[in-house]
Protein backbone atom coordinates (compact mmCIF):
# COMPACT_ATOMS: atom_id res chain seq x y z
CA UNK A 1 0.00 0.00 0.00
CA UNK A 2 1.42 3.35 -1.20
CA UNK A 3 2.22 5.37 1.87
CA UNK A 4 -0.43 8.26 2.81
CA UNK A 5 0.33 11.68 1.12
CA UNK A 6 0.02 14.29 3.99
CA UNK A 7 -1.00 18.26 3.09
CA UNK A 8 -0.40 20.71 5.92
CA UNK A 9 -2.94 23.43 6.28
CA UNK A 10 -0.88 25.99 8.00
CA UNK A 11 -3.04 27.75 10.60
CA UNK A 12 -0.57 28.41 14.09
CA UNK A 13 -1.94 26.55 16.72
CA UNK A 14 -5.22 25.18 14.62
CA UNK A 15 -2.86 23.94 11.78
CA UNK A 16 -3.58 20.11 10.86
CA UNK A 17 -3.02 17.69 7.43
CA UNK A 18 -4.99 16.24 4.81
CA UNK A 19 -4.56 12.45 4.71
CA UNK A 20 -4.83 11.27 1.00
CA UNK A 21 -4.58 7.56 1.32
CA UNK A 22 -6.51 4.59 0.02
CA UNK A 23 -8.05 2.62 2.95
CA UNK A 24 -7.89 5.47 4.86
CA UNK A 25 -11.19 5.04 6.40
CA UNK A 26 -9.97 1.60 7.83
CA UNK A 27 -6.82 3.53 9.86
CA UNK A 28 -9.33 6.24 10.94
CA UNK A 29 -8.77 4.75 14.89
CA UNK A 30 -5.04 4.77 14.42
CA UNK A 31 -5.71 8.39 13.41
CA UNK A 32 -7.60 9.38 15.91
CA UNK A 33 -4.52 8.27 18.29
CA UNK A 34 -1.77 10.40 16.41
CA UNK A 35 -4.08 13.52 16.93
CA UNK A 36 -4.66 12.89 20.71
CA UNK A 37 -8.57 12.38 20.71
CA UNK A 38 -10.71 12.21 23.15
CA UNK A 39 -12.22 8.87 25.18
CA UNK A 40 -15.40 9.30 22.80
CA UNK A 41 -16.06 9.57 19.06
CA UNK A 42 -19.50 10.65 17.67
CA UNK A 43 -20.07 9.72 14.40
CA UNK A 44 -21.89 11.35 11.73
CA UNK A 45 -23.25 10.40 8.38
CA UNK A 46 -25.92 9.92 5.67
CA UNK A 47 -28.11 6.26 5.51
CA UNK A 48 -26.04 5.95 2.30
CA UNK A 49 -22.77 6.48 2.89
CA UNK A 50 -23.44 4.73 6.50
CA UNK A 51 -24.92 1.64 4.50
CA UNK A 52 -21.16 1.51 2.76
CA UNK A 53 -18.59 2.57 4.81
CA UNK A 54 -20.07 2.71 8.76
CA UNK A 55 -19.24 -0.47 10.37
CA UNK A 56 -15.61 -0.53 8.99
CA UNK A 57 -15.30 3.10 10.75
CA UNK A 58 -16.82 2.38 13.57
CA UNK A 59 -14.59 -0.88 14.04
CA UNK A 60 -11.53 1.35 13.52
CA UNK A 61 -12.56 3.37 16.17
CA UNK A 62 -13.27 1.02 19.08
CA UNK A 63 -9.96 -1.04 17.85
CA UNK A 64 -8.30 2.14 19.20
CA UNK A 65 -9.98 1.81 22.30
CA UNK A 66 -12.56 4.39 22.09
CA UNK A 67 -16.55 4.93 22.53
CA UNK A 68 -17.61 5.08 19.74
CA UNK A 69 -21.87 6.45 18.75
CA UNK A 70 -23.78 6.77 15.59
CA UNK A 71 -26.17 8.54 14.42
CA UNK A 72 -27.72 8.89 10.58
CA UNK A 73 -29.35 11.73 8.39
CA UNK A 74 -31.55 11.52 5.22
CA UNK A 75 -28.86 11.87 2.42
CA UNK A 76 -29.37 14.95 0.19
CA UNK A 77 -29.38 19.40 0.67
CA UNK A 78 -32.17 18.92 2.31
CA UNK A 79 -30.98 17.40 5.76
CA UNK A 80 -28.38 20.67 6.05
CA UNK A 81 -30.99 22.55 8.11
CA UNK A 82 -31.26 24.10 10.89
CA UNK A 83 -34.22 21.74 12.09
CA UNK A 84 -31.83 18.71 12.10
CA UNK A 85 -29.42 20.67 14.91
CA UNK A 86 -31.48 20.29 17.74
CA UNK A 87 -31.96 16.30 17.50
CA UNK A 88 -28.08 15.90 16.71
CA UNK A 89 -27.33 18.04 19.59
CA UNK A 90 -29.48 15.69 21.76
CA UNK A 91 -27.76 12.99 20.62
CA UNK A 92 -24.24 14.04 21.30
CA UNK A 93 -25.62 15.31 25.14
CA UNK A 94 -26.81 11.82 25.33
CA UNK A 95 -23.95 10.25 24.30
CA UNK A 96 -21.80 12.12 27.16
CA UNK A 97 -19.08 13.78 24.92
CA UNK A 98 -17.34 16.32 26.81
CA UNK A 99 -14.81 19.45 24.83
CA UNK A 100 -11.99 16.63 24.42
CA UNK A 101 -13.73 14.46 22.46
CA UNK A 102 -14.38 14.05 18.46
CA UNK A 103 -17.37 14.66 15.92
CA UNK A 104 -16.40 12.77 13.34
CA UNK A 105 -18.30 13.90 9.91
CA UNK A 106 -18.18 10.70 7.20
CA UNK A 107 -19.63 11.67 3.94
CA UNK A 108 -19.74 14.55 1.41
CA UNK A 109 -20.52 17.67 1.52
CA UNK A 110 -23.50 18.16 3.58
CA UNK A 111 -22.63 15.78 5.89
CA UNK A 112 -19.44 17.96 6.75
CA UNK A 113 -20.92 20.75 6.83
CA UNK A 114 -23.41 20.00 8.62
CA UNK A 115 -21.50 18.49 11.41
CA UNK A 116 -18.57 20.83 11.53
CA UNK A 117 -21.57 23.02 12.70
CA UNK A 118 -22.70 20.73 15.16
CA UNK A 119 -19.15 20.41 16.45
CA UNK A 120 -18.84 24.39 16.40
CA UNK A 121 -22.04 25.00 18.39
CA UNK A 122 -21.77 21.62 21.16
CA UNK A 123 -20.00 22.82 24.37
CA UNK A 124 -19.04 26.03 22.72
CA UNK A 125 -16.78 23.56 20.38
CA UNK A 126 -15.41 20.11 20.34
CA UNK A 127 -12.51 18.53 18.27
CA UNK A 128 -14.12 16.94 14.61
CA UNK A 129 -12.52 15.06 12.05
CA UNK A 130 -13.54 15.64 8.33
CA UNK A 131 -13.46 11.82 6.60
CA UNK A 132 -14.92 13.01 2.75
CA UNK A 133 -16.52 10.59 0.75
CA UNK A 134 -17.56 12.56 -2.48
CA UNK A 135 -15.07 14.19 -5.04
CA UNK A 136 -16.63 17.50 -3.89
CA UNK A 137 -16.12 17.37 -0.34
CA UNK A 138 -12.61 15.71 -1.02
CA UNK A 139 -11.09 18.65 -3.14
CA UNK A 140 -13.31 21.36 -1.45
CA UNK A 141 -15.84 21.49 1.12
CA UNK A 142 -13.96 19.17 3.94
CA UNK A 143 -10.88 21.87 3.66
CA UNK A 144 -10.76 25.35 5.47
CA UNK A 145 -12.92 25.38 8.46
CA UNK A 146 -16.39 26.43 6.76
CA UNK A 147 -19.20 25.09 8.50
CA UNK A 148 -23.01 25.65 8.36
CA UNK A 149 -26.74 25.08 7.23
CA UNK A 150 -29.03 26.48 5.04
CA UNK A 151 -32.02 28.54 5.41
CA UNK A 152 -34.90 28.86 3.23
CA UNK A 153 -33.80 32.52 2.04
CA UNK A 154 -30.35 31.27 0.95
CA UNK A 155 -27.29 28.67 1.36
CA UNK A 156 -25.35 28.68 4.29
CA UNK A 157 -26.38 31.71 5.84
CA UNK A 158 -26.24 29.90 9.52
CA UNK A 159 -22.67 28.96 10.38
CA UNK A 160 -19.08 29.26 11.84
CA UNK A 161 -16.01 28.96 11.03
CA UNK A 162 -14.38 25.80 13.00
CA UNK A 163 -11.22 24.05 11.67
CA UNK A 164 -10.84 20.31 11.68
CA UNK A 165 -7.92 18.35 13.64
CA UNK A 166 -7.97 16.27 10.82
CA UNK A 167 -8.78 15.18 7.18
CA UNK A 168 -9.16 11.59 5.64
CA UNK A 169 -9.34 11.47 2.48
CA UNK A 170 -9.65 7.90 1.74
CA UNK A 171 -9.88 7.79 -2.68
CA UNK A 172 -11.50 4.33 -2.53
CA UNK A 173 -14.63 5.70 -1.80
CA UNK A 174 -14.58 7.13 -5.32
CA UNK A 175 -15.65 4.11 -6.18
CA UNK A 176 -18.58 3.93 -5.11
CA UNK A 177 -19.65 7.27 -6.43
CA UNK A 178 -22.85 7.18 -9.43
CA UNK A 179 -21.33 9.42 -12.26
CA UNK A 180 -23.03 12.30 -11.76
CA UNK A 181 -21.22 12.80 -8.48
CA UNK A 182 -17.95 12.79 -9.92
CA UNK A 183 -19.09 15.15 -12.52
CA UNK A 184 -20.34 17.81 -10.23
CA UNK A 185 -17.02 17.13 -7.94
CA UNK A 186 -15.31 18.14 -11.14
CA UNK A 187 -16.42 22.03 -11.11
CA UNK A 188 -14.59 22.60 -7.89
CA UNK A 189 -11.38 20.87 -9.20
CA UNK A 190 -12.08 23.70 -12.47
CA UNK A 191 -12.50 26.16 -9.94
CA UNK A 192 -9.28 25.71 -8.91
CA UNK A 193 -7.22 25.87 -11.93
CA UNK A 194 -9.29 29.02 -12.89
CA UNK A 195 -8.39 30.95 -10.26
CA UNK A 196 -4.82 29.82 -9.40
CA UNK A 197 -3.09 27.57 -12.19
CA UNK A 198 -3.88 27.86 -15.81
CA UNK A 199 -2.05 24.85 -16.97
CA UNK A 200 -3.84 22.46 -13.91
CA UNK A 201 -6.95 23.79 -15.98
CA UNK A 202 -5.82 23.49 -19.07
CA UNK A 203 -4.72 19.43 -17.79
CA UNK A 204 -8.89 19.32 -17.55
CA UNK A 205 -10.24 20.02 -21.34
CA UNK A 206 -10.36 16.21 -21.52
CA UNK A 207 -12.90 15.55 -18.77
CA UNK A 208 -12.57 13.13 -15.85
CA UNK A 209 -9.41 11.04 -15.36
CA UNK A 210 -8.98 7.46 -14.90
CA UNK A 211 -6.96 8.57 -11.62
CA UNK A 212 -8.44 10.80 -9.75
CA UNK A 213 -5.28 11.28 -7.03
CA UNK A 214 -3.28 13.72 -8.91
CA UNK A 215 -6.35 16.37 -9.13
CA UNK A 216 -7.59 15.88 -5.69
CA UNK A 217 -4.02 16.56 -4.46
CA UNK A 218 -3.37 20.13 -6.36
CA UNK A 219 -7.06 21.02 -5.45
CA UNK A 220 -6.43 20.79 -1.96
CA UNK A 221 -2.42 22.17 -2.02
CA UNK A 222 -4.50 25.46 -3.82
CA UNK A 223 -7.20 25.72 -1.35
CA UNK A 224 -4.47 25.09 1.54
CA UNK A 225 -2.53 27.81 0.47
CA UNK A 226 -5.50 30.24 -0.12
CA UNK A 227 -6.75 29.45 3.90
CA UNK A 228 -3.51 29.49 5.19
CA UNK A 229 -3.22 32.73 3.75
CA UNK A 230 -6.76 34.18 4.55
CA UNK A 231 -8.78 32.44 7.05
CA UNK A 232 -11.31 34.09 7.76
CA UNK A 233 -11.77 36.05 4.62
CA UNK A 234 -10.57 39.01 5.88
CA UNK A 235 -8.36 39.97 3.03
CA UNK A 236 -10.32 39.32 -0.33
CA UNK A 237 -8.09 36.31 -0.84
CA UNK A 238 -10.33 33.69 0.20
CA UNK A 239 -13.37 34.96 -1.58
CA UNK A 240 -11.61 34.04 -4.59
CA UNK A 241 -12.52 30.48 -3.87
CA UNK A 242 -15.95 31.64 -4.48
CA UNK A 243 -15.29 31.89 -8.34
CA UNK A 244 -18.67 30.72 -10.01
CA UNK A 245 -20.86 30.85 -6.52
CA UNK A 246 -22.49 34.29 -6.77
CA UNK A 247 -25.18 32.99 -8.98
CA UNK A 248 -24.24 29.24 -8.43
CA UNK A 249 -25.68 29.13 -4.94
CA UNK A 250 -28.75 31.91 -5.73
CA UNK A 251 -29.42 28.99 -8.59
CA UNK A 252 -29.21 26.75 -6.19
CA UNK A 253 -31.50 27.62 -3.94
CA UNK A 254 -33.97 29.01 -6.27
CA UNK A 255 -34.31 25.90 -8.12
CA UNK A 256 -35.02 23.91 -4.99
CA UNK A 257 -32.26 22.03 -3.02
CA UNK A 258 -32.04 18.49 -4.81
CA UNK A 259 -32.67 20.22 -8.32
CA UNK A 260 -28.39 20.96 -9.11
CA UNK A 261 -26.41 19.43 -7.61
CA UNK A 262 -24.24 21.78 -5.74
CA UNK A 263 -21.72 21.34 -8.05
CA UNK A 264 -23.85 21.29 -11.41
CA UNK A 265 -25.16 25.08 -10.06
CA UNK A 266 -21.51 26.11 -9.89
CA UNK A 267 -20.85 24.70 -12.88
CA UNK A 268 -23.63 27.17 -14.59
CA UNK A 269 -22.24 30.08 -11.85
CA UNK A 270 -18.73 29.50 -13.58
CA UNK A 271 -19.95 30.11 -17.07
CA UNK A 272 -21.84 33.32 -16.02
CA UNK A 273 -18.66 34.33 -14.16
CA UNK A 274 -16.98 33.80 -17.69
CA UNK A 275 -18.70 35.51 -19.73
CA UNK A 276 -18.63 38.43 -17.25
CA UNK A 277 -14.78 38.36 -17.19
CA UNK A 278 -15.60 39.20 -21.07
CA UNK A 279 -17.77 41.70 -20.65
CA UNK A 280 -16.16 43.49 -17.89
CA UNK A 281 -12.27 42.72 -17.65
CA UNK A 282 -11.98 41.42 -21.37
CA UNK A 283 -11.14 37.63 -20.83
CA UNK A 284 -10.66 36.35 -24.51
CA UNK A 285 -13.53 35.17 -25.81
CA UNK A 286 -11.78 31.83 -27.09
CA UNK A 287 -10.93 31.55 -22.99
CA UNK A 288 -14.78 31.63 -22.56
CA UNK A 289 -15.35 28.94 -25.12
CA UNK A 290 -12.83 26.78 -23.42
CA UNK A 291 -14.30 27.64 -20.15
CA UNK A 292 -17.07 26.21 -21.31
CA UNK A 293 -15.95 22.86 -23.48
CA UNK A 294 -14.02 22.06 -19.86
CA UNK A 295 -17.12 22.10 -18.23
CA UNK A 296 -19.30 19.96 -21.01
CA UNK A 297 -16.53 17.66 -20.93
CA UNK A 298 -16.94 16.37 -17.62
CA UNK A 299 -20.65 16.15 -18.04
CA UNK A 300 -21.34 19.68 -16.00
CA UNK A 301 -24.75 21.61 -17.27
CA UNK A 302 -24.01 24.77 -18.59
CA UNK A 303 -27.56 26.36 -18.08
CA UNK A 304 -30.87 25.85 -16.65
CA UNK A 305 -33.54 26.69 -18.28
CA UNK A 306 -35.63 27.26 -15.22
CA UNK A 307 -33.98 30.71 -15.46
CA UNK A 308 -36.65 31.26 -18.40
CA UNK A 309 -39.49 31.37 -15.58
CA UNK A 310 -39.96 35.04 -14.26
CA UNK A 311 -40.82 33.71 -10.56
CA UNK A 312 -37.26 31.75 -10.80
CA UNK A 313 -35.67 34.69 -11.82
CA UNK A 314 -36.96 36.79 -8.95
CA UNK A 315 -36.16 34.22 -6.24
CA UNK A 316 -32.66 33.70 -7.52
CA UNK A 317 -31.87 37.72 -7.37
CA UNK A 318 -33.45 37.81 -3.71
CA UNK A 319 -31.06 34.85 -2.81
CA UNK A 320 -28.21 36.77 -4.10
CA UNK A 321 -29.16 39.85 -2.44
CA UNK A 322 -28.29 37.61 0.97
CA UNK A 323 -24.65 36.56 -0.68
CA UNK A 324 -22.45 36.01 2.69
CA UNK A 325 -19.80 37.81 0.21
CA UNK A 326 -22.44 40.88 -0.66
CA UNK A 327 -21.42 44.54 1.52
CA UNK A 328 -23.95 46.61 2.40
CA UNK A 329 -26.51 44.97 -0.14
CA UNK A 330 -23.96 44.63 -2.92
CA UNK A 331 -22.68 41.75 -4.66
CA UNK A 332 -19.16 41.43 -4.77
CA UNK A 333 -17.97 38.90 -7.98
CA UNK A 334 -15.14 37.23 -8.36
CA UNK A 335 -14.00 37.69 -12.02
CA UNK A 336 -10.80 36.60 -14.09
CA UNK A 337 -8.51 38.90 -15.85
CA UNK A 338 -7.13 35.86 -17.23
CA UNK A 339 -6.82 32.33 -16.81
CA UNK A 340 -5.06 31.47 -13.63
CA UNK A 341 -5.70 34.93 -12.09
CA UNK A 342 -8.70 36.57 -10.34
CA UNK A 343 -10.15 40.23 -8.85
CA UNK A 344 -13.22 40.64 -6.68
CA UNK A 345 -15.07 43.13 -8.07
CA UNK A 346 -18.88 45.12 -7.10
CA UNK A 347 -18.56 46.97 -10.04
CA UNK A 348 -21.46 44.48 -11.62
CA UNK A 349 -25.42 46.01 -12.05
CA UNK A 350 -28.45 44.80 -12.40
CA UNK A 351 -28.30 44.98 -15.80
CA UNK A 352 -25.16 42.66 -16.02
CA UNK A 353 -27.02 39.97 -13.72
CA UNK A 354 -29.87 40.57 -15.95
CA UNK A 355 -27.92 39.75 -19.03
CA UNK A 356 -26.36 36.59 -16.95
CA UNK A 357 -29.65 35.24 -16.12
CA UNK A 358 -30.83 35.46 -20.31
CA UNK A 359 -27.40 33.92 -20.88
CA UNK A 360 -27.49 30.73 -18.38
CA UNK A 361 -31.47 30.05 -19.61
CA UNK A 362 -30.38 28.94 -23.18
CA UNK A 363 -27.34 26.53 -24.34
CA UNK A 364 -24.10 27.53 -25.64
CA UNK A 365 -24.45 29.21 -28.99
CA UNK A 366 -28.37 29.71 -28.84
CA UNK A 367 -27.65 33.36 -26.90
Amino acid sequence: MPAPLEIPVALGPRSYVVRIAPKGLTMIGCQLNEIKAGPKVALISDESVHSLYGEAVLASIRSSGREAYSITVPPGEASKDLARLGPLLSFLARSGLGRKDTVLALGGGVIGDLAGFLAASYLRGVPFVQAPTSLLAMVDSSVGGKTGVNLPEGKNLVGAFHQPRLVVIDTETLATLTPRERSAGMAEVIKYGLIADAPFFRSLRHGMPEDFGPIIRRSVEIKAEVVSKDEFETTGLRATLNFGHTLGHAIENAAGYGVFLHGEAISIGIRAAAHLSHKKLGLPLADVREIEATLAASGLPLHAPQVSDPLTRTKILSAMKLDKKAEGGVNRWILLPAIGQTVVTDHVSLDDVEALLSLIATPPGQF
